[in-house]
């Protein structure tokens, strides 16, 4: 079930309060702004988690409210896919724009370089994906410190121990920034374990990220992605792994969540009392 549409969500860390997008609350930061509050927050001495939440996150977090609470708990959410951003423009509560963990991981980097901040790759599909990321953000910031890169076998999380000996190693190499590309929610779920034993280290659920940046995975034109197809392009490369996710579960839901703001726009053309009953 899909809670209001969008409108605002009290904050009590003082910030602005977040846009309600899909039943997930956001962070209305461009991408820019994200990695200044990252800085503030390091330089400070304090950690945090990044979620980027896309149309197949949203739709598994209205089916459970467990993964909801792992998204909005996070220090920072900010939409990467355009169908949250027009539906908050819809709505009349806009975002920034589209903040990708794509994106991230290069704007992220590059403040680690500047910093002399330690950087972790975790997942990411085969080893060599990792190992090659790493040397591509070397290649553009040479004065980038990996301290690890690894990946995990896909049922490490499994047993407790071995989600354990995975945490461990990232412990081990006390990273101040760690990109985790494990896809929602495995990757979440272990940054949330992860938080704990580095409360200093900033976390970013990355999903495919990694594998953009080793360059084993092409990404979409920036066209594309402004257009909101990315998906397209995603699901021509990737058919037989994307084609059920795309078309049979997260079109039919982006298609609802998007009409469902279109009516409340047009019933409350003012951008009072939007906001829509549970969609099922």
């Amino acid at each position: 079930m899909i809670g209001p549409v969008s409108g605002e969500s009290v904050r009590t860390d003082g910030r602005a309060a977040r846009v309600q997008v899909a039943g997930v609350g956001v962070d209305a930061l461009t991408g820019s702004e994200v990695v200044h509050r990252v800085a503030q927050a390091m330089e400070a001495g304090r950690g945090g988690r990044i979620v980027t939440p896309n149309v197949d996150i949203c739709r598994a977090a209205a089916a459970d409210p467990a993964l909801r609470d792992l998204i909005t708990s996070a220090d920072l959410v900010v939409p990467d896919g355009m169908p949250l951003v027009w539906a908050a423009r819809l709505l009349g509560t806009p975002v920034s724009e589209r903040v990708t963990g794509a994106d991230l991981i290069w704007s992220l980097s590059a403040l680690a370089a500047r910093r002399g901040w330690p950087v972790y790759l975790l997942g990411g599909g085969p080893p060599v994906v990792a190992r090659r990321a790493a040397a591509e953000l070397r290649s553009r910031h040479p004065e980038l410190k990996v301290c690890g890169v690894h990946t995990p076998p896909y049922a490490f999380d499994a047993t407790p121990e071995g989600a354990a000996r995975v945490r461990a190693m990232v412990v081990a190499a006390r990273p101040r920034l760690v990109f985790v590309g494990l896809g929602f929610p495995r990757q979440d779920r272990l940054i949330a374990r992860l938080r704990e034993e580095l409360p200093g280290a900033w976390f970013v659920g990355c999903g495919a990220a990694i594998a953009f940046a080793a360059g084993t995975v092409a990404r979409a034109p920036a066209w594309a992605g402004r257009a909101g197809l990315e998906w397209a392009f995603r699901l021509a490369a990737e058919p037989g792994r994307l084609a059920r996710r795309y078309l049979i579960d997260d079109l039919p839901f982006a298609l609802r969540l998007l009409g469902g703001c279109l009516a409340a726009r047009l019933r409350f053309p003012s951008g009072h009392g939007r906001g829509l009953p549970p969609a099922r």
